[in-house]
């Protein structure tokens, strides 16, 4: 069995759909659910995923597939939000212990693949250095995948982007932090938002994207008066969550008003924060694209650990000690309406092996928690 990821409409893969006979093909069909990052795909339902809308069972397909092609809209630096959704519900490939690959922390292997990739990006004037980063997105995932990449195709297409009609940022003196988590209040992105937002000269208005999934069009035309705004969320699958994505693509195809200020906020649970690189990069990409200015951003590593110990520690104290300079840096930027260098903070004087070793061992806590052995952790479907 092959296994075709696509974001394209009927008629467009009418075209293509004799090159793919026999194959499994996933594509749109409206009814798509976004990765909650419960991590129920690893302690609960290891494998498999909690929510049961027909795309549950991402991670056994890739399994079963002799090989992978992907078929995307060029997004930011990636792949486009239906696409990143299906990879964001793949997590239960791999498993939730890590290991260090190539120098990196990566989750160990569910199953004994390495399946090969192929990413075929589809857009009008993407340049070399979208390319590029491009590449280097794919290379991500399929290194968390622990696969590889085959090939990676770039096709153009006719079909313009809308450029928006942009004028200077309004002084309204509103900021806007949107939590792109959608988890509850108590998640990790919410916890560093708290945090940054009590650094700040005047107080942000907080949005939770999960209270608006269905209107992600009114939250577009709520924001215009916002002359700042703070994606505050996590590293999914090597990017940005494929809700925020979306929201991203609403904003590109629907949005003209004054600019705005664009900073992030962003955690993950792998310990070399440079790997957040991909979803700045997307950040970045985006605000070029709507003529918004990038002002910079803060990556936080370890962030399942960080996320507690920032609630229970003063602050600044020992493994937090790097979190809270790249907060205030942060903060002090947004209270200047100033940009800065993206900051990558890793916890401090605390080593790699040490964090992987606490993280690997929780993960049995876990699963004995939700009633299950931890041997079920390593369940192949």
């Amino acid at each position: 069995m092959n296994l075709l990821i696509h974001d394209l409409s009927p008629q467009q893969f009418s075209k293509i759909s004799k090159d793919y006979e026999d194959w499994t093909v996933i594509s749109d069909n409206g009814k798509i659910q976004p990765c909650l990052g419960c991590f129920c795909c690893w302690h609960k339902t290891p494998g498999e995923c909690i929510r049961k809308d027909g795309y549950e069972n991402m991670g056994a397909l890739v399994h079963y597939a002799q090989k992978v092609t992907i078929i995307s809209r060029y997004t930011y630096g990636g792949v486009s939000g239906f696409v990143k959704n299906v990879l964001d519900r793949c997590l239960g490939y791999v498993l939730p212990q890590f290991e260090i690959v190539n120098g990196e922390s990566h989750h160990q292997k569910r199953y004994d693949d390495d399946k090969p990739f192929t990413f075929i990006f589809y857009g009008n004037n993407i340049t070399e250095q979208e390319k590029a980063e491009a590449i280097r997105y794919a290379n991500a995932v399929c290194a968390n995948f622990r696969c590889h990449v085959r090939q990676v195709v770039f096709q153009k297409t006719a079909e313009p982007e809308r450029i928006p009609e942009i004028t200077p940022v309004e002084e309204s003196g509103r900021t806007v932090f949107i939590n792109g988590s959608l988890r509850y209040e108590k998640g990790n992105s919410a916890a560093f938002a708290s945090i940054l937002a009590g650094m700040l000269k005047t107080e942000p208005e907080i949005i939770a994207l999960r209270k608006h999934l269905n209107d992600l069009s009114g939250l577009t035309a709520s924001l215009r008066n916002a002359s700042t705004i703070v994606f505050c969320l996590p590293l999914y699958v090597d990017g940005l969550p494929s809700q925020i994505i979306r929201l991203l693509e609403t904003f590109q195809k629907e949005y003209s008003g004054p600019s705005k200020r664009i900073y992030v906020l962003a955690n993950m649970g792998l310990y070399e924060s440079q790997q957040l690189v991909n979803l700045f990069t997307a950040v970045r990409q985006w605000s070029s694209k709507m003529g918004f200015d990038y002002c910079g951003g803060l990556g936080i590593s370890a962030g399942e650990m960080i996320g507690l110990l920032v609630q229970q520690l003063p602050q600044g104290f020992w493994p937090t000690n790097k979190i809270y300079k790249g907060i205030k840096t942060l903060a002090d930027a947004i209270n200047r309406n100033a940009g800065i260098e993206d900051v990558y903070a890793e916890p401090f004087l605390f080593p790699r092996s040490l964090y992987l070793g606490i993280a690997n061992r929780n993960w049995n806590n876990l699963a004995r928690k939700n009633g299950i052995k931890p041997k079920d952790l390593y369940r192949k479907l």
